[in-house]
């Protein structure tokens, strides 16, 4: 049988865009479909650039400081007495992040024509949530949903109609796993249209992935899971809610949990086999983890495989920005050797 594919779920390990990207190409060049920019700089740890960036709007103030050491440890802002935020005066910084970063990618890329750009799209909920608090996003997700918007906008204006864009979604996995086990089915429902709205909303022939994540801040998971029911739940309730015109190509599940490699017990993945995946939507399972014996790798790659009937894209469970250059190498070969059959 073909190798499998491979899916890079976002930062990557590098100085630079170029070198970022130079490194992956090296590595799994021919398992990949897509590739981001690597993410490097400020943005390898995800929307931390973003949310300390609004410490300095005009319309918001600092409640609680933070340091970012820990999940209980980060600021949060508030909209100013008197003032509303809207989605206009956001400026969440891809789209001149991509303006530099994308010739980089065109470079490294080229004669590779069939290799697509791959950008990151910060959930909208996640991070209201994470700037304003879980209260204050529900007062104030419209600003950051146009926000959201406007940038996937201007992002394929600069990048072109076959770019991917990847709406990363932790904190909806987050709840659902924490949430009791006979209020999940609704709640995946309620989150999972927060996810396909926000799609829906774009320009009619989007294209889309699902990242769906546990946290990776510090290299450390904001939850865990005793199986996968809450991530069959909510990935069924997005694929099922999905809007037409958008396609969906992908949908990214985490099986390790930061630090922590996927578990070898089979009953852990049992619930997969109620997942209903369309024949259009690959699903990448990030089980790639440099922690873990190979052979245990393959175990779970192939637990996966077995419940869900069919071959999976390989991933790590999350980006690779919060690793070092050689750990974020040795996951790249690690997905590498768990793309071969």
């Amino acid at each position: 049988m073909p190798p499998r594919e491979a899916h890079l779920v976002g930062s990557l390990p590098g100085p630079t865009p170029a070198a970022a990207t130079t490194t992956a190409l090296d590595v799994l060049g021919p398992y990949l479909r897509t590739l981001p920019d690597g993410e490097t700089g400020e943005r390898r740890n995800w929307i931390i650039s973003i949310i300390e960036g609004l410490r300095e709007h005009p319309d918001l103030e600092l409640a609680q400081q933070g340091d970012w050491s820990d999940y209980d440890r980060t600021p949060r802002l508030r909209v100013r007495r008197g003032r509303r935020l809207y989605g206009a005066a956001l400026d969440l910084g891809h789209v001149a992040a991509v303006r530099e970063s994308h010739p980089q990618f065109l470079e490294v890329r080229g004669s590779r024509t069939d290799l697509r750009f791959q950008q990151g799209v910060p959930g909208d909920l996640d991070v209201a949530a994470f700037a304003l608090g879980r209260t204050g996003a529900v007062r104030s997700r419209r600003a950051f949903t146009e926000a959201t918007l406007a940038e996937v906008r201007d992002v394929a204006a600069l990048t072109g109609p076959g770019t991917l864009f990847q709406v990363e979604v932790p904190l909806e996995l987050v709840m659902l796993a924490k949430a009791p086990p006979p209020v999940r089915p609704a709640l995946a429902r309620l989150l999972a249209r927060g996810v396909t709205r926000l799609a829906a909303a774009t320009a009619e022939g989007t294209r889309f992935a699902v990242h769906l994540c546990l946290g990776d801040m510090n290299h450390r998971a904001y939850a865990t899971m005793t199986d996968v029911g809450p991530l069959v739940l909510l990935a069924g309730a997005i694929i099922g809610g999905w809007p037409e015109g958008r396609p969906l190509e992908l949908v990214h599940a985490p099986f390790a949990a930061a630090e922590r490699p996927p578990t070898t017990d089979p009953a852990f993945y049992a619930p997969l086999a109620g997942l209903r995946l369309p024949l259009d939507v690959r699903f990448a399972a990030g089980v790639a983890h440099e922690e873990q014996a190979p052979g245990d790798q393959r175990a779970v790659r192939d637990l996966v495989e077995e419940h869900l009937q069919r071959r999976v894209v390989v991933a790590s469970a999350c980006g690779l920005g919060r690793r070092t250059q050689d750990a974020g190498r040795a996951v790249l070969e690690r997905t590498a050797e768990l793309c071969e059959a």
